[in-house]
């Protein structure tokens, strides 16, 4: 009787998983496409700007300064001196909610600059070669400010909460809070890359962004009621997003009367006019 064929060496039994994980490393994942890109390049974006702020702490602990100093000071005296009427609402509670958004605007309206100094170092004109969209490119950043803001939000809240601002824990609020930070920070942002993409340096930038934070800010209701405003400034008040998302988080934060369906509406329709101005704007940039 012949004898049965021996069976094949272990070596040669592996060698097919082998090839086949060698031929996973040497060949690259399919190209997401459709709609799936721009969701993709934007959490990307949002990434490689994050990675620099774990690499560096130091802007977000010299911005924390001064929404300390403007609540250790300026709400601690005003309180004291019950000169604003804020409907009963202890002036250092109402003046929390717009020391936050204060901050993320301040942490945004300079985005332009990093912008402008890619734009000098070489980067943005690499970015701009690659299939990445421009709005993806725009909205990563964007967003990415929006994220810092946040961090900076919650520095303000912890110390608000040791100054004995009443606010609220409740989760679904805070998610709120958390949103309107990031649609703020987000037009913010994109507001002075769109400047950025017009004035073309950063010494123009930097001073128009000096120029306008100010306005912005006193000239929406951060510090005081709409109603206790002149008619004229009222005007500029309902036109300054800055405002709508103050009033947002007044209610969220402290349970003041607000508008929340219209204060998110209002952000949401200025960061999309933002980045879509951004977006075309980022390639005169680059030129």
């Amino acid at each position: 009787m012949s004898a049965a064929p021996a069976a094949p060496p272990a070596e040669s039994a592996e060698r097919p998983d082998s090839a086949t994980g060698l031929g996973l490393l040497l060949v690259p994942p399919k190209p997401r496409t459709g709609w799936r890109v721009v969701p993709a390049r934007v959490v990307a974006m949002c990434t490689v700007e994050l990675q620099k702020l774990r690499h560096d702490r130091t802007e977000l602990y010299t911005r924390a300064i001064q929404p300390a100093l403007w609540l250790l000071i300026f709400g601690e005296t005003f309180t004291r001196l019950k000169a604003i009427p804020t409907g009963g609402t202890p002036y250092l509670d109402y003046l929390a909610p717009g020391i936050i958004a204060q901050s993320a605007m301040f942490i945004a309206i300079f985005y332009g600059i990093m912008i402008i100094w890619e734009r000098d170092s070489g980067v943005l004109t690499k970015l701009l070669v690659t299939p990445t969209p421009r709005a993806a490119l725009v909205t990563g950043k964007a967003f990415a400010a929006g994220v810092k803001a946040v961090v900076q939000a919650a520095v303000v809240v912890v110390l608000a909460a040791v100054l004995g601002v009443g606010m609220t824990a409740n989760p679904l609020r805070l998610l709120g809070v958390v949103v309107a930070v990031v649609l703020g920070s987000a037009f913010f942002s994109c507001l002075s890359m769109t400047i950025a993409g017009i004035v073309l340096t950063r010494d123009r930038l930097m001073g128009i962004g000096q120029a306008i934070t100010m306005p912005l800010f006193f000239g929406s209701n951060a510090l005081y009621p709409v109603d206790l405003m002149p008619g004229w400034l009222q005007a500029v008040s309902r036109a300054n997003p800055l405002s709508y998302q103050v009033d947002a988080l007044r209610g969220l934060l402290i349970g003041t009367p607000s508008h929340l369906a219209l204060d998110f509406g209002v952000l949401a329709l200025a960061t999309a006019a933002g980045i879509t101005a951004a977006s075309a704007l980022l390639g005169r940039l680059a030129r």
